[in-house]
């Protein structure tokens, strides 16, 4: 459905990207678990994205919805597709080279990324109160995940950047795709991940058959899980909202990774993982407060 305007609707979308981010906090600590069960990052993308494909389907069947996608728009549902690819595949890999605190600190660069590039790349000007935000988030995570940058593998660095740089490309492409149906976004976005996810398994020789779920299985349904829910709450939220808020609304994802690593896992938080918390959740609301500051009318 198009994307609705008006004050509501951009409030209704920055809760869309927060709900989202924390269902995509689920998926860091159980890709992990399924990591150490020998399931890698890339059969987790290559099953999740046939199980969203299938299941789109069926809602697309039931809505009698159309697929059709307006030609002037198929570029960026192109581009939309390969950037979310590489996204799941280069950050869920990333963390068999690299421990996940540093994959992290890497990936979540790309709020600042987007806030630099989006005066480039679409109408909206410079605001140097937002990058100061998103510099503020950044820093708050790197004290949630507190990165241990000892005994590092280039390969593990290299894909956390380039998912990194994917996920700015994602919001962006998101956005020029904003009027496309919600369930034709979903489903051709999926079809172009499927090969790209596809190439790789080939590259690296890692296919594995569905059996093998048996290794990890709870582990496996939370990943899928919380990808599915993160994924559409996504596509909602960035209909509604413009790249550099939202991107911002994303650095709650790794706070709700470690809280979850914490009550499932028994990790401890130090000192200095709690001042990360405050100051990613400080960084989050004010930067809905100038947000909201800049669509209120001006007093007359």
């Amino acid at each position: 459905m198009p994307p609705v305007s008006g004050e509501a609707a951009q409030r209704r979308g920055m809760l869309l990207a927060l709900a989202s981010a924390c269902a995509f906090g689920t998926n860091i600590v159980s890709a992990q678990i399924a990591g150490q069960a020998g399931l890698s990052g890339p059969v987790l993308v290559f099953y999740r994205v046939l199980i969203m494909l299938a299941l789109i389907g069926l809602a697309a069947a039931a809505l009698r919805a159309s697929l059709a996608v307006a030609r002037a728009e198929r570029p960026a549902v192109l581009v939309f597709g390969v950037a979310t690819a590489l996204v799941g595949v280069a950050y869920l890999s990333s963390v068999s080279f690299v421990p996940v605190s540093v994959a992290a600190v890497i990936f979540y660069t790309f709020p600042v990324v987007i806030v630099v590039a989006e005066p480039l790349l679409t109408p909206a000007p410079f605001r140097a109160d937002r990058l100061a935000v998103a510099v503020i988030a950044f820093l708050g995570i790197a004290l949630v995940v507190g990165p241990d940058w000892r005994g590092l593998d280039p390969r593990g660095l290299a894909l956390a950047a380039l998912a990194s740089v994917s996920a700015a490309v994602q919001f962006f492409a998101a956005a020029g795709c904003a009027r496309v149906a919600t369930v034709s976004k979903l489903f051709w976005s999926h079809v172009v991940i499927l090969p790209v996810t596809v190439a790789i398994l080939l590259l690296v020789g890692g296919f594995l058959p569905v059996t093998a779920f048996a290794l990890a299985p709870i582990a496996v349904a939370v990943t899928f899980g919380g990808y599915l829910i993160g994924f559409v709450l996504q596509i909602l939220a960035l209909a509604r909202v413009a790249p550099g808020p939202a991107g911002l609304a994303f650095c709650a994802e790794p706070v709700c990774a470690v809280l979850i690593a914490a009550v499932v896992l028994g990790e401890r938080l130090g000192p200095l993982q709690y001042a990360g918390c405050a100051l990613v959740v400080a960084a989050l609301v004010t930067n809905v407060t100038l947000e909201h500051r800049r669509r209120s009318p001006a007093p007359a």
